[in-house]
């Protein structure tokens, strides 16, 4: 078994293949899949969140990443006070989920 490849390499056939190019051409394709797959779509997910979250006006409804639900009583540059039920809440924007618009 050993003599056989042995024989194969001694022959020209390489084991390896395409070597350092071959190597470097399959990591900037990983790369750039992983780009594509993973890193635009966060990007522009959280682009879409700190437009939604910039938008809050005093009268929507909201949905905080806990689960609160209410509506925004008063906004600030970092927070947002919500009133849920009679209970009122500072909530920091970023952890607002989702809003409804006041109709």
């Amino acid at each position: 078994m050993i003599g056989m490849l042995y024989a194969q390499t001694a022959t020209g056939g390489s084991p390896q293949g395409g070597g350092f190019m071959g190597s470097l051409i399959m990591i900037a394709l990983i790369f750039v899949i992983f780009y594509f797959l993973l890193i635009l779509p966060a990007k522009k997910r959280q682009k879409k969140h700190q437009e939604m979250v910039n938008s809050i006006e005093v009268g929507d409804g909201v949905i905080t990443a806990g689960g609160i639900v209410g509506k925004v009583t008063a906004v600030y540059e970092d927070r947002v006070e919500i009133d849920s039920k009679g209970t009122k809440l500072e909530v920091v924007k970023n952890y607002i989920a989702s809003v409804t618009k006041k109709r």
